[in-house]
């Protein structure tokens, strides 16, 4: 299974993004699928993640509200809609995947199997 995050970029405060995430390779059933996001000189962090079957939503504290994780089952894609991003949204984003239970959170790094190779988000004027 591999991972392609996309949609990345230059956005002004307050402005919107959509990131997406492709998947390639035959047995992509993940349980959980997440965004994470790293900013210069921070740890990776989570962002939002969803259940690839029941779509229930799971987000960090400081984008709910502004953030929407949704999934394609057909096309095997995922999506990060972004709303009033902000400063401290700019890092590298990252999508990924796991490839069977585990009884892990699903914002722990350790859970996921399958990460794609990240995308630049910039909020800056």
């Amino acid at each position: 299974v591999q991972l392609q995050a996309s949609g990345g970029g230059l956005v002004q405060p307050g402005g919107s993004l959509t990131l997406s995430c492709a998947t390639s390779g035959d047995t992509f059933r993940p349980f959980f699928t997440g965004w994470f996001r790293q900013a210069p000189g921070k740890d990776r962090e989570f962002v939002a993640a969803i259940n690839w079957s029941t779509t229930s939503t799971y987000y960090t504290a400081s984008v709910k509200g502004r953030f929407t994780v949704s999934r394609d089952n057909a096309k095997n894609l995922m999506f990060l809609q972004m709303d009033d991003l902000k400063s401290e949204d700019t890092a590298v984003y990252y999508c990924a995947a796991d490839s069977e239970f585990k009884p892990r959170p699903v914002g722990d790094i350790g859970r996921y199997d399958y990460w794609g190779q990240g995308t630049l988000v910039t909020v800056s004027s």
